[in-house]
C-alpha cells in the first residue's frame, strides 16, 4: 500500500474534528481511517503518584507520540494496528484495544501532531486549523463538562496553567510546518474544499 497521510492540527477547541467530518463528507468513509493523537495519552499511573490536577496534560511529554508512529508506520505497510483506548474521566488507558485495519488514506488529528519530527514526516498533507482563542476556549469548555464530566472551575484552572501556555510554547509555532492553514474550522467551507480536491488530485497520482 501507498497511502495519502494527512494531519491535521490546531488549537484546543479549533475544529479540527469538524473539519474532519467535512473531509470525509466528501470522500468515501471506506477507504479512510482517522486516528486521534488523543487516544495515545500516556495513563495516569506513569506519573509516580500525580493526581491528575498535578499533569500537564498539553505538554508533548504526556503522549506516547513514540507508539503513534510506529503505528502509522505500520498502516503505511500494510499492517492492521491495536489502537489504545483512552478514559478522559478517569485519565487512564483501558484495558482493550481499537483494532484499526489500513487504509488508502490515514487521517491523524491532535494539537501537537506537528511538534514530532518523526510523526510530522510520515504525513502528506499537514493542515492547520486556525480559530480565534475566545471561540475556542468557549468550545473546550462546552466539551469538557458536558463529554469529560468535568466541572468549570477545573476546566478554566487548566486552560490558565497549562493550556494556554503550551499552545503558545508548542501548538502555535508547529503552525510553520503546515503546508494548508484554514481559518475559522469547519465554517471555511471554500478552504475545505480546496482540501477535499488537493486529497482527491494526489489520490490519483498515488494509485
Amino acid at each position: 500500500m501507498n497511502p495519502l497521510v494527512i494531519g491535521i492540527a490546531g488549537g484546543t477547541g479549533s475544529g479540527k474534528t469538524s473539519v474532519t467530518n467535512k473531509v470525509l463528507d466528501h470522500l468515501d468513509r471506506d477507504r479512510v481511517v482517522v486516528i486521534q493523537h488523543d487516544s495515545y495519552y500516556k495513563d495516569i499511573s506513569s506519573y509516580g503518584g500525580l493526581t491528575p490536577a498535578e499533569v500537564n496534560f498539553d505538554h508533548p511529554d504526556s503522549l506516547e507520540t513514540a507508539l503513534l508512529v510506529e503505528h502509522i508506520s505500520e498502516l503505511r505497510a500494510g499492517r492492521g494496528i491495536d489502537q489504545p483506548i483512552y478514559n478522559f474521566t478517569t485519565h487512564e488507558r483501558l484495558g482493550s484495544r481499537k483494532r484499526l485495519e489500513p487504509k488508502e488514506i490515514i487521517i491523524i488529528e491532535g494539537i501537537l501532531i506537528f511538534v514530532d519530527k518523526k510523526l510530522r514526516n510520515l504525513m502528506n498533507i499537514k493542515v492547520f486549523i486556525e480559530t480565534d482563542s475566545d471561540e475556542r476556549v468557549l468550545r473546550r469548555i462546552r466539551r469538557d463538562t458536558l463529554e469529560r464530566g468535568r466541572s468549570i472551575d477545573s476546566v478554566v484552572q487548566q486552560y490558565t496553567k497549562t493550556v494556554k501556555p503550551m499552545h503558545l510554547e508548542f501548538v502555535e509555532p508547529s503552525k510553520h510546518w503546515a503546508d494548508i492553514i484554514i481559518p475559522r474550522g469547519a465554517e471555511n467551507t471554500v478552504g475545505i474544499d480546496m482540501l477535499v480536491t488537493k486529497i482527491k488530485m494526489m489520490m490519483k497520482e498515488v494509485t
